[in-house]
């Protein structure tokens, strides 16, 4: 009767270590050109975003005197209706 032979366990090769490690390599380069994309989308949105706040501001800037020409409209309607009640 023979002895049973020892168990090698599991055997990796140099190949095998070699193609998952250019697999892994694949995978980040995979990745980087991706982040670098959402990166530059990032920066397209950054821009859009400024040039909306700056139109917004000239908008709300042209429309501040708005408010005051309705008051000073209604003051002045006002005085018209009062000044024949007054002169009489």
């Amino acid at each position: 009767m023979t002895s049973p032979t020892p168990d090698a366990g599991i055997v990796i090769t140099a190949a095998q270590m070699y193609e998952e490690v250019r697999r892994v390599g694949d995978g980040l380069i995979r990745l980087e050109a991706k982040l670098d994309a959402l990166g530059a989308a990032d920066r397209d949105v950054d821009g859009r975003l400024a040039d909306h706040e700056a139109r917004l501001r000239r908008l709300e800037a042209g429309r501040w005197p708005l408010p005051t020409l309705g008051a000073l409209t209604g003051l002045a309607a006002l005085g018209v209706a009062v000044v024949p009640l007054v002169s009489r």
